[in-house]
């Protein structure tokens, strides 16, 4: 590849992997783009980042079924119970959860059908390439 086809640094080389580009900034030349695209794109990075740790993938996973408090989630995922609160605490800052008390209780939910459809996903994903089962649409 060229040296013009990438924003390149002094030395005409691409930018390390995981370097942020700024938005706007030309990556190909077939391929601009916006603010706005590159605003989601981040949006949905960082949804994506808190669902790459496993425990709290199979926290999702298990309230995609239903509410559940902290006790039923730390028995469904096998988690110690302060590792629970601390990945519940981090999907319901970012929105990925919602809570409500229920007497002592706090209850969590996922925050929108959309979470749960992306989790069954990337569990049928991660099936196909277990199972050595084929592609498809």
């Amino acid at each position: 590849m060229s040296a013009g086809r990438h924003p390149a640094g002094a030395n005409g080389a691409r930018p390390a992997r995981g370097t942020r580009v700024a938005p706007g900034t030309q990556v190909d030349p077939s391929i601009q783009v916006t603010p706005e695209q590159a605003d989601r794109l981040e949006a949905a990075a960082s949804v994506l980042a808190l669902l790459a740790d496993r425990t709290r993938l199979a926290l999702m996973e298990h309230l995609g079924r239903g509410e559940a408090d902290v006790t039923t989630l730390t028995e469904a995922c096998g988690a110690a119970r302060p590792s629970v609160s601390q990945h519940l605490a981090k999907l319901r800052l970012a929105g990925l959860v919602t809570t409500r008390k229920d007497g002592r209780r706090v209850v969590y939910a996922l925050g929108h059908g959309h979470l749960r459809r992306l989790v069954d996903e990337a569990l049928n994903v991660a099936d196909h390439q277990l199972g050595s089962l084929p592609p498809h649409d």
